[in-house]
This record gives C-alpha cells, structure tokens and sequence, in this order.
C-alpha cells in the first residue's frame, strides 16, 4: 500500500506540472477504489487510486462522458493513467446529500435530483452500455441466499424454502425485465450526490447499464444509509412520473403500474444489497457496512407484505430472525 501510495504521488506531481501539492483521504468506498482530495496551488481535485488488478476505470471514463455529454454535473477527466489505475477529477465538493438532508431541504435537494435522472434516461441510446440482462439480474438475487442467508446467518435452507425462493425469483426478474430500458445508473442515492452548482454533483457511476426504468428512482428514494415515510416517498415517485411523462419516457401511463413496478426493482435491489453488504464484511473485510442491513430487512419485509407473489420471503426472514410477520397482499 505504501509503495501504491509512492506511486500515486510521482504521478500526481507530473499530471499537475510539477506544481507542488499535498493530498488528504477524501472518501472510502465499498470496491477497492479509494479517493483523495489533492491540493495544488488554489485548486483543489480528487485523485482516484483503483487497483488494476481489482478494478477498470474504463467505464468510469465511458459513463463520465456520457454524463457530462447529457448535461450533467460529473467529474471531468483531467489526468489519467489506466495503466497504474489513476484518474485525476474535478472536485465536486465536500457535501453529499447524506451530509445535508434533513426534513427541511428534502424536497428541493430531491427535485433537483429528479430532474437529474429524468435528463439521464432521457439520453439513453442503445448498445452504449453494458445491457442489465437476466444474467445480471440473476447474479444480484443470487447474492442474497448466498452471503446473507448461508454465510451471514448461518442458515441452510430446505428443499421447501429454496423451491420457494426460486419461484419467487422467477416472478421478480420477469416483473423487472418486462420493465422498459434506459441508462441506470445503478447507485443513484444521496450517498453519490454531492451538493453543488449545479447540482447535483453525480458520483460513483462506472457501473451504469442500460437497464430497466424504475431501478435508480427506487434507489433514490429506498437508499441503504436514511430511509423516509411512505407518504413522502409516494410524493416524490409521482413527481418523477410525471416529469418523466412530460419528456416522453416510457413510464407506465396508469401511476399505480408504475408505482409496482418500482416497488419490485427496489425488493430486487435490496436483496441484493443484503448479500453485498454481507459480501463486504465476510470477503472484503470491511464490516461497517452489516450496520445497516436491518434498514434493508425492512425494505423487503415492507414490500413481501404488501404482494402475494413475494410472499415466501416472510417465513424464512422470519425463521432467520425468530419473528412472526403479518402479510397484507396488494394484487
């Protein structure tokens, strides 16, 4: 780590001119990226450092384009070397939205927000990013009985359970494949949405696909680190909706598809949020991340409850938490 570090400062010196600087930690993230404020006369960047033997910045470049080329605030491209896995960006600022949000500035940081993903989908052009296939879709359900249920909890499933979670696997990626397809982003949430001018600021967006529409409003709204009524979270979603109609988006035409739909990409993407966050702790060593799956249990058990078809997850979140779960179905 030293000698990457020794690395990264050689380099920083000839992207900046020689021009002297110094560098402090500006975030840490869930991959083996890491990120560094860097201070060079009166301008400030940030240096990404990604391993490339863990990571590619390739499609960081890619999708940075894309979002810049559609109007959005990202990080320009300054200095790059793919060889060493080093990327010197435009420093978006110190706030995220995780910072600020409060009761107060939610509606207008979020506006903001919608507006910004409504200008992102409506620049999908297909066979420009990776397609959020079955395969994929699979892969992230996948997670959930793997890293959560078999080595978080423990639990080994039956032949009962694992034929019911497979059915109910079934009905999630037809529900979710069926859904129309523009650019995702895949992390759209206050954690990656820094507040700025204009904003937002977009980050940690290299793992874009095109893929189905409801996805990045669902992880908007359902993020992993602060969660909101259902009320206010009906509000916002029907903001978008009819942002999204006005620019001629293929949302669903009746709100409460729409609504469903959004609903069962969210479930999808919480499952397999519980298996990474396990993943993390387990495989990566970063164990901070397992505070916050009891937010996402809520997720799932919330949305199990209100549809008969993810139904069989109540009985087995309940056997792995030795709780009892009143199901209210929504057909």
């Amino acid at each position: 780590m030293t000698d990457r570090l020794a690395a990264l400062d050689a380099w920083l010196l000839r992207a900046l001119g020689g021009t002297p600087f110094r560098r402090e930690p500006a975030s840490a993230d869930a991959s083996f990226r890491r990120y560094f404020r860097v201070f060079a006369g009166d301008r400030t960047f940030v240096a990404m450092d990604a391993p490339p033997d863990r990571e590619d910045c390739r499609p960081f470049i890619q999708v940075a384009g894309l979002l810049r080329n559609a109007q959005l605030n990202a990080p320009e491209i300054h200095a790059q070397d793919l060889d060493q896995g080093f990327l010197l960006l435009t420093d978006l600022g110190r706030q995220t939205y995780l910072n600020v949000l409060d009761d107060a500035n939610a509606d207008a940081l979020f506006r903001d927000a919608i507006a910004a993903l409504v200008t992102w989908q409506r620049a999908s052009r297909e066979g420009v990013l990776p397609e959020f296939s079955e395969p994929l879709l699979r892969r992230d359900l996948d997670l959930f009985p793997e890293w959560y249920v078999g080595r978080h909890r423990g639990y080994t499933l039956s032949d009962r359970e694992r034929e019911g979670l497979e059915t109910m696997f079934r009905k999630v990626l037809d529900n979710n494949l069926a859904q129309p397809r523009v650019f995702v982003h895949r992390d759209f949430m206050p954690r990656n949405l820094m507040v700025s001018e204009p904003g937002p600021g977009i980050l940690d967006f290299q793992d874009a696909v095109m893929g189905p529409i409801g996805y990045d409003i669902a992880s908007l709204f359902r993020d992993a680190f602060v969660s909101w009524d259902e009320e206010r979270i009906l509000d916002w979603t029907i903001r978008y909706w009819e942002l999204a109609r006005k620019a001629g988006l293929p949302v669903r035409a009746d709100f409460s598809d729409f609504w469903r739909d959004v609903e069962w990409m969210g479930f999808q993407r919480h499952l397999k949020v519980l298996g990474i966050f396990a993943r993390i702790n387990y495989r990566d060593g970063k164990p901070g991340y397992l505070e916050d799956t009891p937010r996402f249990i809520g997720y799932v058990r919330h949305a199990a409850a209100r549809y008969r078809d993810l139904q069989p997850l109540l009985p087995l979140l309940d056997a792995l938490e030795g709780t009892r779960t009143e199901a209210r179905y929504t057909f």
